[in-house]
């Protein structure tokens, strides 16, 4: 093997290792509400985020849905619909606009 070649293999590594840890963000939104996001892996399917409220007790996982457009997770209760740096939150009939810190 050329060097060329060993280097190649290392940084197809190091992607792929990339790709398969999962994301975290921390979210405000407007009304005071404050949440931990935890998205699957990349490569995960299919997708899944697990919320943490900040206050509150216990976890709410939430399965990747079809989207036009961001990423959106969502149960009979509850949907959260990212956008980049932005996301809408909606439970119990109302939503509210969040933001990562």
């Amino acid at each position: 093997m050329t060097a060329k070649t060993i280097m190649f293999a290392l940084a197809a590594l190091a992607i792929s290792a990339a790709k398969a840890f999962p994301i975290e963000a921390q979210y405000e939104c407007a009304t005071g509400t404050r949440l931990h996001a935890n998205f699957s892996s990349p490569d995960a399917s299919p997708g899944s985020v697990v919320l943490a409220f900040s206050g509150a007790s216990g976890k709410i996982r939430l399965p990747q849905v079809a989207s036009a457009d961001g990423g959106r997770y969502a149960n009979n209760a509850m949907e959260f619909w990212i956008k980049g740096r932005e996301a809408t939150l909606t439970r119990g009939g109302k939503s509210e606009t969040c933001h990562t810190n």
